[in-house]
């Protein structure tokens, strides 16, 4: 192959692959559910809505799990309680980084690592057998029949194993991608040829070695590694503060050990109150006075290493916070009336808040940081102005102010880097310090039902709803009316202590049911909770079990999610995979046979 040619086919690959990546918004997606959808239907739902990137509060083993395969650009997070300990040694850092980084996106250094299977292709002479992969060294076509067979093996793994094993379902994931398939036949060309014994080290490494060396490799992309969640937030005062930088600089040593530090990038999420402006003036902002010091040892620390800037901003706290602010205004609405700063006009909430920590960066010398809007969204439940019609609204105005790549009136044409929306599902376990609209800012319900309509990508298409989703059976915990309810307010403040009663706040989707109907939804709420036991639904003689919905207009009592931590190996995945191996050791015993 000329030269030139050759360089132009590598040009366009990662063209490409880089126009086919290139996706600016993701979601969080967090865990503090009292009964949490499984894993693995999360990742259906976000791959079934177009969303590839998403960011974790944690690195949990099930989820990464369950991300196998899934070709999702991946945020792990470390909670705030172990950033005193990952401060404090560095041999802490190493070794969460080996468990929780290294074992999915590495191999260790040895054998060969792949990232992708592309899609075979029917393949042009002269090469009788042609599959295409994806290498840690580059693109290689296998042309002798033992790598055939190994691959073919290889094949049989994944269709035996699915999503419950060491290697998840790498193909059709591949096949999704149309730019690989491309690639993948024009790289073809290249000609560069796989030998039997890099194959062969392969298998061995994917079924001899000990598990975790090899567990759940090559699947997904970890993007980001978050040093705690928002650990500045004034509320925590110097809790977590002191031991941040600390923390960020072992994981990134950490990193560099493992070779990792090229592909993954350390960064630390900022909560919407470390900036601010007391003039409401978004040139006049600044980072908060015992945040200063802090900061400016963190912007040093990412800057040196070409790591974003990650922060919260929360149009919905700002509504609530600041009275010069109007729904209208954080609504990209344009009948809003604007906010004038010099000869700067500022039309929305959102431009007002991001402008404010533009200037602050500024102040503190480094005016042209990137940054990644790490949180933001709008709440569904729980306080006034929190529904689903009014947090579609918000959502529509601002992906449409997103892709308009306007920018803010401070970095015009230059909108943040990545975005990621708070959050993909309902959690009745989140702390509701802030407010009880804390536990409802999913898109979808805990159960993954769609709220409202936001385009990921999807076009004019609704969200997919989670499918095949296991619930409690059709029962409900309501108040006795045939017997005396004089202490039933008691209980019922007990039971709300226990479980979930958010959506009874004043604005809440059933802050307008009567007595006793609250008591009913205080009792069932426990009951839910408590996975249907027959005596959290006691109270004293108070509560009754009913199969009749007891829901009221959009008043929705709840049934639980059924809960299995139970994994299922399928008995005979190995035995495909090593018959092939066998027939691939004769064939090269015996090469006659060849």
């Amino acid at each position: 192959m000329p030269p030139n040619l050759r360089l132009i086919i590598i040009f366009f690959f990662f063209f490409f692959v880089l126009a086919s990546r290139a996706r600016a918004i993701g979601v969080n997606w967090g865990t503090m559910a009292s009964h949490p959808l499984p894993p693995p239907k999360v990742v259906e739902l976000l791959k079934s809505n177009d969303i590839n990137k998403v960011k974790l509060f944690d690195a949990d083993p099930l989820v990464l799990q369950a991300l196998s395969g899934s070709n999702l650009g991946v945020t792990i997070g470390i909670p705030n309680a172990m950033l005193r300990s990952l401060n404090s040694s560095k041999k802490a850092a190493e070794s969460w980084v080996h468990d929780n980084v290294t074992r999915y996106i590495s191999n260790g250094g040895s054998g060969v690592r792949i990232e992708y299977v592309f899609c075979p292709l029917p393949p042009p002479p002269p090469p009788n057998f042609v599959f295409l992969l994806l290498f840690a060294n580059g693109f290689v076509s296998i042309t002798d029949i033992a790598s055939l067979v190994l691959v073919i093996g290889f094949f049989l793994v994944v269709l035996g194993y699915g999503n419950e094993a060491r290697v998840p379902e790498i193909i059709p994931a591949s096949f999704d991608n149309l730019w690989a398939c491309i690639c993948a036949f024009m790289l073809h060309f290249m000609r560069v040829k796989l030998n039997f014994r890099y194959a062969a080290a392969f298998f061995l490494r994917l079924f001899f070695l000990p598990k975790r060396e090899v567990d759940d490799p090559w699947q997904f992309c970890i993007l980001y590694v978050a040093v705690g969640d928002e650990p500045f937030l004034q509320s925590y005062g110097e809790q977590f503060k002191p031991f941040v930088i600390g923390a960020a600089i072992n994981i990134q040593t950490a990193l560099v050990r493992a070779n990792l530090d090229s592909k993954v990038k350390v960064v630390v999420p900022c909560s919407f109150d470390a900036f601010l402006s007391e003039s409401n003036l978004p040139s006049k902002g600044h980072f908060r006075a015992d945040l200063n010091k802090t900061m400016i040892q963190l912007l040093t620390f990412l800057n040196k290493h070409s790591s974003p800037f990650f922060v919260t901003i929360s149009p919905f706290l700002s509504l609530q916070q600041n009275k010069n602010i109007s729904l209208d205004f954080t609504l990209f609405k344009e009948t809003a009336k604007a906010h004038n700063d010099s000869h700067r006009t500022y039309k929305n909430s959102f431009d007002l808040s991001y402008d404010t920590l533009v200037a602050a960066l500024s102040t503190v010398g480094f005016s042209k940081m990137d940054i990644v809007v790490s949180q933001i969204g709008w709440p569904t439940d729980g306080a006034a102005n929190a529904n689903s019609s009014i947090a579609e609204t918000f959502l529509k105005g601002f992906m449409k102010h997103l892709h308009s790549k306007m920018g803010t009136p401070l970095r015009p044409h230059n909108p943040p880097v990545e975005t990621y929306i708070f959050s993909l599902l309902d959690e009745d376990q989140r702390s509701i310090a802030t407010g009880n609209f804390e536990r409802h800012w999913g898109l979808f319900t805990f159960d993954g039902q769609a709220k409202y309509h936001v385009d990921f990508g999807q076009g004019l298409k609704t969200l997919v709803n989670a499918q095949n989703v296991e619930y409690l059976s059709s029962k409900w915990c309501v108040v006795n009316n045939n017997i005396d309810l004089s202490n039933a307010t008691a209980s019922a403040l007990q039971a709300c202590n226990n479980a979930d009663c958010t959506a009874l706040s004043p604005g809440g989707s059933c802050s307008n049911i009567s007595w006793p109907g609250n008591i009913s939804y205080a009792f069932n709420s426990f009951y839910q909770q408590h996975d249907q036991s027959a005596d959290s639904c006691d109270f004293g003689g108070l509560g009754l079990i009913t199969t009749v919905d007891p829901s009221v207009g959009k008043c929705r009592f709840p049934v639980e999610l059924r809960t299995s931590h139970s994994d299922c190996l399928h008995s005979n995945a190995f035995v495909l995979p090593l018959m092939t191996f066998l027939m691939a050791t004769i064939l090269v015993s015996f090469p006659k046979l060849m």
